[in-house]
C-alpha cells in the first residue's frame, strides 16, 4: 500500500512532465517528417545538425537540473528565499551558458567538413545548424524557469505553454518550409527558423505567467538584476556540472553514433535519424518520471522525512519497469509499420526496423538507469554517477559500437548494439549505488 501511495503521488507530478517532454519531442518528430519529404540529403543533414546540437543542449539541460533539486529542497524546508535564489541564479546560468555555446557553435560551423560527412550533407547543414544553436538561448532560459515551477509542484501551466510552442512550431514549419500564406519557401532552413521563433515565444510566455501568478509570488525573485550570490551559484554548479557531464556522456555517445553513420552511407544516416527520433520520444516517459522523482526525493530530503526515501525509490523503479515492458513490446511488434510512417524508401524502412528491434530490447534498463541517476541527484549525489556514466558509455559502449560496427562488420546495427551495452552497464551500476545511498542516509538519521 505504501508503494501504491508513493506511485500515485509520483504520477500526479510526473504526468504533465511526461506529456510535456513528449510534446517537446514532437518538435523533432515534426521536423523529421516534414524535412524527410524534401529528400534523403536533407534528412541526412538534419541528422548531422541534430547530432551536433544535442551535445551542448543536453549539457545545458544537465546544469539546469540543479534548479529542480535546490528549489525542491527549499520547498521541503519551507524556505522561499532559497527558492528565489535558485530561480534567479538558474536563469543567469542558462543565459550565460547558452550564449557561450552559441558562439562556440558558430565557430565550429565554419569547419563542418572536419567530421567526415558527405560533402553535400555538410554544405546543407551550415545555416540550419547556426539558426538552431541560436534557439538554444531561449530554450535553456525556458527550461530554467520550468524546472523552478515543476519543483514548486506547478507543472501544468508550463505544460500548456510548451505544448502551445509545439503547435506553433509545427504551423511555422508548414508555412516556412513549403512557402505558405505568402511566405517564400525556405526549405530545409525554414524548419530552423520555425524552431527559433517557437522557442522565443515559449520563454516569453513562461516569464509572463510566472511573474503574474499569485501562487508563485512568494517563490519568485524580487530583484532579477541583483549581483549574483557566488555561494548560491556554486551550490547549483556542484550538482549541475556532474549531472550535465553524466547526461553528456550518454547523449554524446548517441551523437557520435550519428556521426559514425556518415561513415557507412546516407541510407544509414536516414535510418538512424528515424530510429533515434523514436527512441528519444519513447525515452521522454521515463525522463518525465525521473524529473518527478528528483523533485520528490529532493523534497523528502529537504524536509528530513528519510523514511520516505525507500518507498519513493521502489515505486519509481516499478513505474519505469512497467513502462519499459510496454515500450519494448511496441517497438518489437510494430517497428516496421512505425518506420513506414516516416519514409517511403523501402531500404530505409528495412534498416530502421532492424534498429528498432535493438531500441525495444534496451527500453527497460534505459528507464531504470535514468530513474536511478535522477534520484541520486535529489540526494545531492552527482559526482560518482558522472564517473559511472563516462565509464558505461565511453569506456564500454562506444568501443563496443566501433568494434561491432566496423570490426565485425555489422554496420549500423553493430553501432546500436554497442549503445545498448552501455545503457545496460549504467543500469546495473547506478541502481545499487542508489540503494546503498538511501541505506546510508537512513542509518545516519
Amino acid at each position: 500500500m505504501r508503494l501504491l501511495h508513493e506511485s500515485r503521488l509520483t504520477l500526479r507530478l510526473a504526468v504533465p512532465l511526461m506529456i510535456g517532454q513528449l510534446s517537446q519531442m514532437l518538435l523533432g518528430v515534426a521536423d523529421t517528417v516534414m524535412v524527410g519529404r524534401l529528400g534523403v540529403t536533407e534528412l541526412a543533414a538534419l541528422t548531422f545538425a541534430n547530432s551536433l546540437f544535442h551535445v551542448p543542449f543536453v549539457f545545458g539541460i544537465g546544469v539546469l537540473i540543479s534548479i529542480s533539486v535546490a528549489t525542491a529542497n527549499s520547498r521541503g524546508a519551507n524556505d522561499p528565499s532559497g527558492a528565489r535564489g535558485s530561480c534567479r541564479h538558474g536563469l543567469y546560468l542558462s543565459i550565460l551558458l547558452s550564449s557561450f555555446l552559441f558562439i562556440g557553435a558558430w565557430i565550429l560551423s565554419m569547419k563542418l567538413t572536419f567530421f567526415g560527412q558527405p560533402a553535400e550533407v555538410s554544405e546543407r547543414t551550415t545555416v540550419y545548424f547556426r539558426i538552431l544553436m541560436g534557439s538554444m538561448i531561449p530554450a535553456l532560459a525556458s527550461i530554467a524557469l520550468k524546472n523552478h515551477a515543476d519543483a514548486l509542484n506547478r507543472p501544468w501551466p508550463p505544460f500548456w505553454i510548451f505544448l502551445g510552442g509545439v503547435v506553433l512550431n509545427i504551423g511555422l514549419n508548414w508555412v516556412m518550409i513549403y512557402g505558405k500564406l505568402g511566405c517564400p519557401p525556405l526549405g530545409f532552413e525554414g524548419a530552423a527558423w520555425a524552431t527559433l521563433i517557437a522557442r522565443i515565444a515559449i520563454f516569453v510566455a513562461m516569464l509572463v505567467w510566472m511573474l503574474r501568478s499569485p501562487s508563485l509570488h512568494v517563490w519568485m525573485p524580487r530583484h532579477w538584476l541583483r549581483t549574483p550570490d557566488w555561494a548560491d551559484l556554486n551550490r547549483l554548479l556542484s550538482i549541475g556540472m556532474p549531472a550535465s557531464i553524466q547526461m553528456l556522456c550518454e547523449v554524446s555517445a548517441f551523437s557520435i553514433a550519428g556521426l559514425l553513420m556518415g561513415r557507412f552511407s546516407q541510407l544509414a544516416m536516414a535510418a538512424h535519424q528515424i530510429a533515434i527520433t523514436l527512441a528519444a520520444t519513447a525515452f521522454m516517459i521515463p525522463l518525465g518520471l525521473s524529473m518527478a522523482l528528483t523533485v520528490r526525493i529532493g523534497e523528502a530530503h529537504g524536509s528530513e522525512e528519510m523514511d520516505r526515501l525507500r518507498p519513493i525509490t521502489l515505486s519509481g523503479w516499478l513505474l519505469v519497469a512497467i513502462y519499459g515492458c510496454l515500450a519494448a513490446t511496441t517497438f518489437l511488434v510494430f517497428g516496421r509499420w512505425i518506420a513506414s510512417l516516416f519514409t517511403v524508401d523501402a531500404a530505409v524502412i528495412e534498416l530502421t526496423a532492424a534498429l528498432l528491434v535493438i531500441v525495444g530490447i534496451f527500453q527497460i534498463f534505459d528507464g531504470l538507469q535514468v530513474a536511478s541517476s535522477a534520484m541520486l541527484r535529489g540526494l545531492h549525489d552527482a559526482r560518482l554517477p558522472a564517473l559511472i556514466g563516462f565509464f558505461a558509455y565511453w569506456i564500454i559502449g562506444l568501443p563496443v559500437s566501433a568494434g561491432l560496427g566496423f570490426g565485425v562488420g555489422l554496420g549500423a546495427r553493430g553501432v546500436w548494439w554497442g549503445l545498448a551495452v552501455g545503457l545496460f552497464v549504467a543500469c546495473i551500476t547506478l541502481g545499487p549505488r542508489l540503494w546503498n545511498q538511501t541505506s546510508r542516509i537512513i542509518r545516519s538519521r
